[in-house]
């Protein structure tokens, strides 16, 4: 695969106005495409091996966004990084967000935020409520946490509730939980930034900080 420095390949996607450059653009696309398959598989081993049957069919999909999302906004690279690198980093943000999509596509919402119960039996309570500071250190974590969650179990409507635990603890993908909450994406955002806020002044009140 041929070599380029970050204007190089700046000049080749951004100019196919005659037949010498259209060919030019496309041998940098089609270099660009295996630069992002090749770099995938072990970009995205923490979350999902190559050898899963769904592995292929993912990174195509993560591929072609990809090189759509880099033409889109080839103005934005500052030159700061070499652009691959720069692209990588597009690649892999696009692949697990398409990851977290596909692991929420068939549940429900309840089921969703049902994972999280506030009897303090999730991941995100062991976490916090770690020993590897001392018993006494581990107290006062499970108690901030049940603290936590009690203010946010009065404070804050089942809606907000409903969409905080899904989108911050459950890391559900912002579209698609507003499909699933039947509501705009900005209304989404609005009743968000409501619950945090509410959370935080509560927190603030408490004198409990995070």
């Amino acid at each position: 695969m041929p070599s380029r420095t970050n204007e190089e390949w700046l000049a080749a996607l951004r100019n196919k106005n005659t037949p010498q450059s259209n060919e030019l653009h496309n041998a940098a696309l089609a270099d660009l495409r295996a630069t992002i398959m090749n770099g995938l598989p072990h970009a995205l081993q923490p979350w999902i091996q190559s050898s899963h049957p769904q592995f292929a069919a993912l990174t195509e999909e993560v591929a072609q966004e990809t090189l759509l999302k880099v033409l889109k906004n080839l103005a934005s690279f500052e030159g700061r990084s070499q652009f691959t690198t720069w692209v990588h980093k597009i690649a892999v943000h696009v692949a697990l967000t398409e990851l977290r999509r596909r692991k929420w596509r068939d549940a429900s919402l309840e089921e969703i935020t049902a994972n999280d119960d506030g009897e303090g039996n999730n991941e995100n309570n062991t976490l916090l409520a770690d020993s590897a500071q001392g018993p006494e250190h581990a107290i006062e974590k499970a108690d901030l946490l049940m603290r936590v969650r009690r203010i946010i179990t009065e404070e804050l409507t089942e809606r907000q509730r409903n969409a905080l635990i899904a989108a911050a603890i459950q890391d559900v993908p912002i579209d698609d939980l507003a499909k699933r909450m039947k509501m705009e994406r900005n209304a989404l955002y609005k009743l968000l930034h409501d619950a945090r806020s509410r959370l935080k002044k509560r927190l603030l009140s408490a004198s409990v900080s995070s």
